[in-house]
């Protein structure tokens, strides 16, 4: 274990290096920190750190730069997430409010993400399979053609055409529409194939040849969306940033759908930031760079992740900060939607 000016020092090291992308030496510690101890204590310090794998030296007659392993105690050991700011938080309520649909809610959530933090913002879609079914709606729209209309309790709302053998009556469709909403209401989608099974009995047997129909268009649209569905943005950031040789290897490992849901890991306390540090990543592609992700949902009902994936040397505190806040700001507004 390292005593309080070693975890003293660690920190300085890497607050230093993460401002100044300089590898940083006692002097520049001595001059920057108020430490309290001379150069000589600092150096031996150093050793210390580095013969315990925490700090490195790049080249010979360098300063040091912090490690994973210096990443990882440095993060464990954050006292403080940084706030956002009262500016940043009225910007972040202010672009998200104004989303209409959930596309246009993960859309802005991804593009925020990344201004905010200036890395590559990853945005994962509401699981359908932890959605309930808020309404079902039954629209003509020419003849012989029906929109089915399912909007679940995250927003997400799916649409359908439905082709009906000749002209529907109204009375025929508000019947129907008012058993769907009667037995599906709340119901989360899983349960959806169970509870509809009967549908055509209930209803009169000319109707049934409508009911059949939407019921088939119906169960193919939930079939159709257990897949998972994830945007990212803000890949240009990484142009700016120090991963010389690994930058083809990172952009590779962005394109691929599976890579990016082992990216976000796996969801778990809402409450809580996960870090995951260079060599922590599970894709060999990513082991220069640190994910920050957060769980995101309504009430107590986790939905999916949200992130952000930059180098190893990142400012952690605010991205952490970033990524907290706008987790909470997304579950708010789904909750409201």
């Amino acid at each position: 274990m390292l005593d309080d000016r070693k975890l003293a020092v660690l920190r300085a090291i890497v607050e230093d290096y993460v401002s100044t992308n300089e590898p940083v030496g006692s002097k520049a510690l001595v001059d920057r920190h108020n430490l309290g101890v001379s150069s000589a204590t600092i150096r031996n310090d150093m050793a210390v750190l580095e013969e315990q794998g925490y700090i490195a030296q790049p080249h010979t007659s360098a300063g040091r730069v912090p490690t994973d392993k210096g990443y990882r105690l440095f993060v464990d050991r954050l006292s403080t997430i940084k706030p956002l700011s009262v500016a940043e938080r009225r910007a972040i309520e202010t672009f998200l409010t104004g989303a209409y649909d959930l596309d246009d809610v993960v859309g802005r959530t991804v593009r925020l993400l990344a201004q905010l933090t200036r890395q590559v913002a990853v945005v994962q879609y509401p699981s359908l399979t932890r959605s309930s079914v808020r309404h079902v709606e039954l629209v003509p729209v020419a003849e012989g053609r029906l929109l089915l209309v399912l909007i679940t309790n995250t927003g997400r709302v799916e649409q359908r055409v439905i082709e009906t053998s000749g002209n529907v009556s109204e009375e025929s469709i508000g019947h129907l529409r008012a058993l769907l909403n009667t037995c599906l209401d709340g119901l989360g989608l899983g349960d959806v194939p169970t509870a509809v099974a009967d549908l055509p009995e209930k209803v009169g047997p000319a109707d049934r040849p409508l009911a059949a129909a939407v019921l088939s268009v119906l169960l193919e649209t939930l079939v159709e969306k257990h897949e998972e569905k994830i945007v990212f943005a803000g890949a240009a950031n990484l142009a700016a940033v120090d991963f010389s040789q690994s930058l083809r290897e990172v952009l590779v490992a962005l394109e691929e759908q599976v890579v990016l849901m082992r990216l976000l890991g796996e969801t778990g306390d809402s409450s809580t930031v996960t870090v995951r540090i260079g060599t922590e990543n599970p894709d060999e592609g990513l082991r220069s760079t640190s994910v920050v992700a957060a769980d995101y949902g309504v009430g107590d009902l986790t939905l999916a992740r949200l992130g952000v994936l930059g180098p190893t040397r990142m400012d952690y505190p605010s991205t952490m900060g970033a990524v907290r806040a706008v987790a909470r700001y997304v579950g708010q507004i789904l909750a409201g939607s």
